[in-house]
């Protein structure tokens, strides 16, 4: 077992109940466990229409999830991904329907279709008002009869349930279920399937691709598309969404389907922001996770018209965290730097051997991002590779503004450089190194000199010394065999860096916090980058 339960048959019950814990009173559930698994507020006003929607778990933090103020009064859910009992849908309906009505708000799957209808029609045979609408949004598989309900549920929750709370009628309501169904597209992208629990992860998903069109219970995608980037993911989306647009401007739910992480969301929301059709979107709601497929590491994307009425509707006060609210799509806000903080930059000059030595200092750092990456990922978070790299490339890319004839200035240029431009600890330390050695320089410190002075101030600051597991093991001695020349640096550099693999215990960077059988073995990755870097040009 790889997930956080107890059982397959107590998790949705358990999890219902788990939410409950936490929602300050606002929610209850029906006494029905475990057959009727109904979740309604609990400051219910029964004079006003009833939102009722559900269907199998898994969807997390739909459809539990949204049950609040101003949009469900109830959510009926099933097992994962399984519909839920009439019995279990005409409970929820009995629970909160007045002489208003209810909405059922219904995603068109056929298990959902027959349970909600025939729990409806008993419903109406007992003197309630009911009337039922099918969200079909998903545009995946065009020439299918029925279109499948999935992440554009919320725009008919969210708009019908504002027109609910502001005590609209039933036959408004309804009406403008209807007209958000009618339209509103989705799509859906993922580059692998779910874990159900208490079933292995089914792995059809080819590695390099991703599934285009796939439904929210793990179903396959319409086509496998080779996967280039979230930049390019996001063009195939809308590139199938754009030819069921209406005319005018569009609000987008960008709707995490579990397993992406808010970092990729956001560049996801980036990705939609410089997209084809970024020009039709007013409004965004998201990135967030709303109706997830369990830990389905994908995005779906749902567009809505936005007329006056929908836009009003949108913007009314939720009181549910669940749900990220609705925003403008704008530019990024950006700020001047403050006084003091931006660069001044020296003028450049010309010195071709020291570009020349300066560029293979760099490819050398770039050839090896892959492997210091998995060095680094024995003993840290495996980025010691990719920080060099993208220093690397941007220094590269500065050499014509570099004042490469003057080495003091081009000391400091460079730890300018690095300090913008290279995360992390080892960032600021090599800014320090190359700024100390300007500093040095400066002094009438030849360049081996200036270097040694750059790595004493380093080791000053930052705590390190040769012996404790860091880039120093190899920097110190190859600096101290440098003006013996580069043959006898790249050696001392060689030695120390594979001394690292017998230090079993580190006393700076990330490794230090691990224990000692997880350091033997293996060099310490900015140690043999040094080494790569001094071999390479001793060649």
């Amino acid at each position: 077992m790889n997930q956080f339960i107890n059982g397959r048959d107590s998790v949705v019950t358990e999890a219902i109940d788990g939410l409950l814990r936490g929602a300050g009173g606002r929610l209850a559930r029906l006494d029905g466990y475990p057959h009727i698994k109904v979740v309604v507020r609990a400051d219910w006003d029964r004079s006003k229409v009833a939102l009722v929607s559900g269907g199998g778990s898994g969807h997390e933090p739909a459809h539990a999830g949204f049950v609040g103020q101003g949009m469900l009064t109830a959510a009926v859910c099933g097992e994962v991904f399984a519909s839920p009992s009439v019995d279990a849908v005409l409970a929820g309906i009995l629970a909160v329907t007045g002489p208003a009505g209810c909405l059922l708000i219904v995603k068109n799957y056929t298990g959902d279709r027959l349970n909600f209808g025939l729990a409806a029609e008993r419903a109406r045979a007992a003197g309630l008002k009911v009337e039922m609408v099918i969200v079909d949004d998903d545009v995946a598989l065009p020439d299918l009869p029925q279109a499948r309900g999935v992440a554009g549920t919320l725009f008919v929750h969210k708009i019908a349930g504002a027109l609910a709370e502001a005590g609209a009628d039933l036959e408004t309501v309804a009406a403008a279920a209807r007209r958000v169904i009618d339209g509103v597209v989705s799509l859906g992208m993922s580059l692998g399937t779910c874990t159900i629990p208490g079933s292995a992860k089914e792995e059809r998903v080819k590695p390099g691709h991703a599934e285009l069109g796939l439904g929210i219970h793990g179903e396959a995608g319409v086509e496998q598309v080779a996967y280039a980037g979230a930049r390019q993911a996001m063009v195939q989306v809308v590139e199938r969404l754009q030819p069921h647009l209406k005319a005018g401007p569009h609000v987008a739910l960008l709707n995490n389907l579990g397993g992406c992480t808010q970092l990729e969301m956001s560049v996801l929301a980036e990705a939609l922001a410089r997209s084809p059709i970024a020009g039709r979107i007013s409004h965004i709601v998201g990135p967030a996770p709303m109706m997830t497929s369990l830990d389905m590491q994908g995005f779906s994307l749902s567009l809505l018209p936005l007329d006056e009425d929908a836009e009003q509707a949108l913007l009314a006060p939720a009181g549910l965290r669940a749900w990220p609210g609705v925003v403008p799509l704008g530019a990024p806000s950006v700020l001047p730097l403050p006084e003091g903080l931006k660069p001044v930059r020296p003028a450049a000059s010309a010195h071709p051997a020291r570009r020349a030595l300066i560029a293979r200092c760099c490819d050398i750092l770039i050839a090896a991002e892959a492997d210091l990456n998995a060095l680094d990922a024995r003993a840290g978070d495996g980025d010691t590779g990719s920080t060099l790299a993208t220093a690397a490339r941007a220094l590269a890319k500065a050499l014509d503004r570099l004042p490469l004839a003057e080495m003091p200035q081009l000391y400091r240029a460079i730890g300018t450089e690095l300090g913008q431009t290279m995360g992390g600890s080892s960032g600021v330390l090599l800014a320090i190194f190359f700024t100390a050695a300007g500093d040095a320089s400066a002094g009438g410190s030849d360049w081996i000199e200036a270097l040694r002075a750059g790595l004493a101030r380093m080791k000053q600051v930052g705590g390190a010394g040769v012996g404790d597991r860091t880039m120093i093991d190899a920097l110190e001695p190859a600096l101290d065999a440098l003006p013996a020349g580069l043959a006898a640096a790249a050696r001392a550099a060689r030695a120390g860096a594979d001394a690292t693999a017998g230090m079993r215990r580190a006393k700076a960077g990330r490794a230090s916090y691990l224990s000692p059988d997880r350091l033997a073995g293996f060099n310490d990755p900015g140690a043999e980058a040094v080494a790569r870097m001094f071999g390479q040009l001793a060649g």
